[in-house]
């Protein structure tokens, strides 16, 4: 293909000598013209016969719904759609389809073009066997076939291509068997070899340890086993990432001077961390994450300033966090630490708020110790920082405001106390925020809502206190929101269901009174939806991914994965149920359990398509149990136990699949296997809703106790004083010591 790229040079520092105008004008429309001129022999090309042939049988067996081979018609080279020939002969010298959406076999015809360099058909649903044929084509430079649905081993005649720089066959999960022990002799041009993701086993060949030419090895995410050996060419590129390997760390010393990116994860791999690692000064990327490593890291292991990834994640590394672990500079350093899922102790070190490119901070399920630095506000480009599950205490330093990029604030599962900053704020680009399961106390500051761009909001098991504010609603891309184990109270906020992407409300196990507010259940995109990707995760997750933006920044996303739920149980809310709430279609779980809920269950419970958990337990709950709730095929977890329902529950409604469901309730009739009707009030006997109240109540039961015992003991004594029998045997042994 003829591009025409016009060439700028720089003005000479000297005069140039006078010319004529007319004579630069001349010069300038004769390049202009022989240029267009050459693009349009390019586009006017015929394609020679053979070939066009040749393409046009390979389409006959593919499936292009798209149509994206329609242009393929004609003879000009230029208009076939994905086809590139050579300017002196016509004959096809490239071919790309990368993404055509193309499936189905090849046809063994696209081996019939003998000049071809470069063949590309990655992203499609090519299937069957890869066509050996494509070894006769003795030309073929480059060959990519990933992403497709090939299966088989890799053709033995592929040995034959002798001039091949790059050989690409990822993702194509049915494609395996042993690597070829030929793999690395066949070409002495080979510079890359790409498997990954695919199913080859075995151990990874000796001829791949010592192909000089080879720069770049992709052999992640097969069923590869062995001892991981070391290297002896120089290479830049190497991922053996989810496999089975085994021994220790090799030194890579072949490579120090060029490879930029090492991804060993997800393997068998035991020891320590050798130091000769940091030597690696073209490093990048360095990935060792999920293996058996284990002993402290050494303070000699220090990498240089390239280093911009460094994941030592889930594995058993202990002792304290390095105060140093690379080098930094002024235009560049470490932009993710990776720490997380160890056995790290003491402190936070100082050395990490050095750090001053990085952007993500992970460092959580560890067994951290000490405050947060109050210099962590000199990572002006921090993004993410997780310091969860560890045990980290004191308060939440008001210099985290400093990081005024943050996108996900995770402290949760620490000692943390004290109030919640309304300098928080500040951080108008946070979408998590997850402080749960801390000592916090106080009110939620008013100035939090300031953060519009909030979308994950957990503070659940706290000390927190107050009501909740409206200003709250300025979270208008809110999916989130767990408040409960706290202390708030106050009746429940009409707005608590009108954000439109909610998917998760727990404000179980607080001082919330008064009715459940109706009218704005209809808001919800995902609570009246039935045509969602659900999850079978019984608490909420949130996955966070991070990738390689570019230019030395990362990009950051999350996904929440939860069923949507609504949980308002453990409160003191009365009145009976809305009805908007029973008929959300999209709700899998609802728990109202531990109130003070009256009337009957609303019949609509059918509407609830999705529901897996219905608890409506320990409450004051009157009438019969709405036969429709038998139609629910999703539903995994049914309690209707401690209320005050009754009728005859007929044995076809298959409740028996919810044993204990229906405790509780002495007017209630269910008919088991046996056909006779069971009463249901077996069980303690206390109501549902005096049932684990240890607040108002257990005072009331704790004087009434202490009032009752003392009347009795009184009651004792003046018995037996009063009669003579009882007295002579009490005081008996007291008068034989006198």
């Amino acid at each position: 293909m003829c591009k025409y790229k016009p060439h700028v040079m720089e003005a000479p520092e000297r005069k140039p000598p006078n010319r004529p105008l007319g004579f630069a004008v001349s010069l300038f429309v004769l390049v202009v013209h022989a240029a267009i001129s050459a693009c349009v022999v390019a586009e006017e090309i015929n394609l020679h016969a053979i070939d066009r042939d040749s393409l046009l049988q390979f389409r006959s067996w593919v499936n292009d719904p798209k149509q994206s081979l329609s242009s393929w018609s004609g003879n000009k080279c230029g208009n076939w759609t994905g086809i590139e020939c050579s300017n002196q002969t016509g004959r096809v010298v490239r071919v790309d389809l990368t993404g055509f959406n193309l499936s189905g076999p090849v046809h063994p015809s696209l081996c019939n073009l003998p000049m071809i360099e470069s063949l590309v058909l990655a992203q499609n649903g090519f299937s069957g066997s890869i066509p050996a044929c494509f070894g006769g084509l003795h030309s073929l430079e480059y060959l990519d076939v990933s992403r497709n649905m090939f299966r088989g081993a890799v053709p033995v005649e592929f040995s034959k291509l002798r001039r091949l720089r790059a050989l690409v066959l990822a993702e194509n999960f049915f494609l395996g068997g042993i690597i070829p022990g030929w793999i690395g002799k066949f070409s002495t041009e080979l510079q890359k070899l790409d498997l990954g993701s695919n199913s080859f086993q075995g151990e990874i060949p000796q001829s791949l340890l010592y192909l000089s030419s080879l720069k770049y090895l992709d052999l992640s995410d097969n069923f590869l086993n062995g001892t991981l050996r070391d290297f002896n060419q120089s290479l830049e590129f190497l991922n053996l990432a989810a496999n089975n390997l085994s021994g220790t760390i090799p030194c890579f010393s072949s490579s120090v001077q060029s490879l930029a990116v090492l991804n060993i994860s997800s393997n068998s791999l035991v020891g320590g961390i050798p130091t000769c690692i940091s030597f690696l000064r073209a490093l990048r990327e360095l990935n060792l994450s999920s293996n058996g490593l284990e002993y402290e890291i050494s303070p000699r292991l220090i990498f240089s300033d390239k280093l911009l990834s460094l994941d030592f994640s889930f594995n058993s590394l202990s002792g304290r966090l390095p105060d140093k672990i690379a080098e930094t500079s002024d235009k560049s350093g470490l932009v993710l630490l990776q720490l997380s899922h160890n056995s790290f102790s003491e402190e936070i070190p100082q050395g990490i708020t050095e750090l001053k490119s990085l952007q993500g901070l992970f460092l959580s399920h560890n067994h951290l110790t000490g405050e947060i630095p109050a210099a962590i506000g000199n990572l002006t480009y921090l993004q993410a920082i997780d310091l969860s599950y560890n045990s980290i205490s004191g308060s939440i330093p008001l210099s985290l405001v400093g990081c005024f990029q943050l996108w996900e604030l995770k402290l949760n599962n620490n000692n943390l106390s004290g109030d919640l900053l309304p300098e928080l704020d500040a951080l108008d680009s946070l979408k998590i925020l997850d402080l749960g399961n801390n000592k916090l106390s106080g009110e939620i500051p008013l100035p939090l809502a300031g953060c519009k761009s909030l979308e994950i909001v957990n503070l659940r098991d706290n000390n927190l206190s107050g009501e909740l504010n409206e200003a709250a609603l300025k979270w208008s891309n809110l999916r989130l929101l767990s408040l409960s184990g706290n202390n708030f109270h106050g009746n429940l906020p009409y707005w608590i269901f009108s954000f439109e992407l909610i998917q998760y409300i727990d404000l179980s196990g607080n001082n919330f009174s008064g009715f459940i507010p109706d009218g704005s259940f209809n808001v919800s995109s995902i609570f009246n939806s039935e045509e969602l990707n659900r999850t079978d995760v019984s608490d909420p997750f949130v996955a966070i991914s991070v990738k390689d933006a570019g230019n030395r920044q990362l990009g950051f996303e999350y996904d929440l994965q939860s069923v949507a739920t609504i949980d308002l149980s453990d409160n003191w809310l009365q009145g009976e149920i809305p009805a908007g709430l029973i008929g959300l279609m999209g709700l899998e779980c609802l728990n109202l359990s531990f109130n003070f809920l009256v009337g009957h269950i609303p019949s609509k419970v059918d509407e609830m398509k999705n529901l897996k958990t219905l608890d409506l337990s320990h409450n004051t709950l009157t009438g019969q149990i709405p036969a429709s709730i038998c139609s629910l095929r999703d539903l995994k977890l049914l309690n209707l136990s401690y209320n005050s329902l009754s009728g005859f529950v007929p044995g076809r409604q298959r409740f028996w699949r919810f044993p204990g469901a229906f405790a509780g309730n002495p007017d209630l009739c269910v008919e088991y296997s046996d056909k006779v009707c069971n009463k249901t009030a077996s069980g303690p006997a206390e109501s549902g809703a005096m049932l684990n109240r240890n607040r108002e109540e257990g005072f009331v039961s704790f004087r009434v106790f202490w009032i009752s015992a003392s009347i009795s003991f009184y009651v004792s004594v003046v018995a037996v004083f009063c009669s003579a029998t009882a007295r002579n045997y009490v005081l008996r042994p007291l008068k034989n010591e006198l």
